[in-house]
């Protein structure tokens, strides 16, 4: 099972233009569906002018979770064409927005479904691709005496500490990459450590 997947780094812009028709992509990184709707809000507030905020996303590690939506543009025609494109470079955890300024010449079907493609692709062209890992919490406890091991274990393993307490009972709580939670686990077990998935 891989436990990477691929997002963006930052927004990202692309414009494509047709017959005097304009059309702004915006790429963005989004963890939840709050967000999707924070940033159509300011574009609408931005681009007040505009006929139609057209988008797709996909998010989460599995890319289950994802949306189209044609903003009042024909059925088929914006929405999906921006989704396809997530899909087809593999990405997740992202929002592509369209927003279409009319110029006064319909386009039909199969130019607005050319525009809102080539407008999502060249936004998602100017974006950073970036690979991140899907990750798991986990919790340790372990007396004082093995804290050096400890210490060194979740450092060889990159895993990135959220909370510690050293008492007379050492406890830390941390994130490490979903393929190294086994390994890091069964070291620990040999040396009598006890290393909980939270």
């Amino acid at each position: 099972m891989t436990d990477t997947y691929l997002t963006i780094q930052k927004s990202a812009e692309g414009l494509f233009k047709d017959k005097g028709s304009k059309f702004f992509a915006y790429a963005f990184p989004i963890t939840t569906e709050e967000e999707v709707k924070q940033h159509i809000t300011n574009l609408k507030k931005q681009h007040h002018g505009a006929r139609h905020w057209c988008y797709g996303f996909r998010l989460g590690a599995d890319k289950k979770l994802f949306r189209a939506n044609d903003d009042g543009e024909p059925s088929g025609t914006a929405g999906k064409p921006i989704l396809n494109q997530i899909i087809s470079t593999d990405l997740t955890d992202v929002l592509v927005v369209v927003v279409r300024y009319f110029g006064g010449t319909l386009l039909g079907t199969s130019g607005l479904i050319q525009a809102y493609k080539t407008a999502a692709t060249d936004a998602l062209q100017q974006a950073t691709v970036v690979a991140k890992y899907i990750t798991q919490t986990c919790k340790v406890n372990f007396n004082t005496e093995v804290t050096n091991l400890v210490m060194r274990y979740l450092k060889e393993f990159d895993a990135e500490i959220i909370e510690h307490a050293f008492d007379t009972e050492n406890e830390i709580i941390f994130t490490i990459r979903l393929s190294y939670t086994e390994k890091l686990r069964t070291l620990l077990k040999e040396n009598n450590i006890n290393c909980k998935i939270i």
